[in-house]
């Protein structure tokens, strides 16, 4: 018997954090009786229903393999819960070609106590899509920030996920290491035009950090991005830059427009769907790109993604 998607939405949004392992893997079920559950569940928790947008802050981390992203974020964790925040973290792994299920294990990488009622940590693998997000984690980020203070998306850093995070975090944080020029290709090459805030991690390296915070601050400089904060840290004890890097998040969040940008995604991701659906084929028949965009801002602001591509699909079928 499939799980109660009207109940289990109830839940969380009683800020019940025990609803939301069901939930996942509610939206994490092919079988057709789970996924109609999950489409309930999703449209009590959507904006349009809440009249408002989910309050929890959703950060996507992503940086190249080795950038010490699960380090970081163990010390993020600590200090999310010394501040009050409840945090879920939604680690995207790579996929074992054999099972198509996760190549890593989220409890090996990420230091956390498996107690503490108030953070969740969930693997899932990024199946066909490398480098991007499952196909679910967009879903989850959006169920889970209703019920969670702080929800965090973890790339595996490769490929299409930078493209992919950016769609679904309010925030998005690129992690490099020092010396390895990770982060001045992620800027030339246009994966990112702009990430949110940059963090250079093992900033006990020293000078090398310093030279690689200050290269990066002028490369930002030179694309116009002179806000961007570029955060250098140490994550092994003792730590360093960790509540800088809190803060950094923070004022981010405080400083953008939530909901036109969340808006913005969802129909950006409506509309990736429809290509990935349509083709370039269904795309002309709609008028092209730009009255495709029309059509989708003529939608409610607070529709989820399902709802949009369904609307396109009506006016490709009129």
């Amino acid at each position: 018997m499939s799980p109660d998607g009207a109940a289990l939405a109830a839940r969380l949004r009683e800020r019940d954090l025990d609803a939301a392992p069901a939930a996942l893997n509610l939206l994490e079920s092919s079988a057709p009786d789970d996924r109609r559950e999950a489409d309930v569940m999703l449209t009590a928790l959507s904006p349009g229903t809440l009249g408002e947008e989910a309050p929890g802050h959703v950060i996507g981390v992503t940086g190249p393999p080795g950038a010490g992203k699960s380090t970081m974020l163990s010390a993020l964790l600590a200090g999310w819960r010394a501040r009050g925040r409840t945090v879920a973290l939604l680690a995207v792994d790579p996929s074992s070609r054999r099972s198509g299920g996760s190549l890593l294990g989220d409890r090996a990488r990420i230091d956390f106590d498996a107690g503490d009622g108030g953070v969740l940590i969930r693997s899932s693998a990024a199946g066909e899509r490398l480098g991007g997000l499952a196909r679910s984690t967009a879903a989850a980020a959006e169920a889970l920030a209703v019920a969670f203070d702080v929800v965090v998306i973890e790339t595996v850093g490769v490929g299409q996920a930078e493209t992919d995070v950016a769609e679904v975090a309010d925030t998005v944080a690129v992690v490099v290491q020092p010396g390895a020029g990770d982060a001045l290709q992620f800027l030339k090459s246009g994966i990112m035009e702009v990430p949110d805030v940059l963090v250079v991690t093992k900033a006990d390296l020293g000078q090398l950090a310093l030279a690689a915070r200050r290269d990066l601050t002028a490369a930002l400089r030179s694309l116009g991005a002179r806000s961007t904060p570029v955060v250098a840290i140490s994550s092994l004890p003792p730590t360093s830059g960790i509540e800088e890097l809190l803060d950094a998040l923070e004022q981010h969040r405080d400083g953008v427009d939530l909901a036109a940008r969340r808006t913005g995604a969802r129909r950006t991701r409506a509309l990736r769907e429809f290509l990935a659906e349509h083709g370039d084929r269904g795309l002309r028949e709609l008028g092209g790109r730009a009255q495709a965009e029309r059509l989708l801002a003529a939608e409610d602001p607070g529709a989820e993604v399902p709802l949009l591509i369904d609307a396109l699909e009506r006016s490709l079928d009129g």
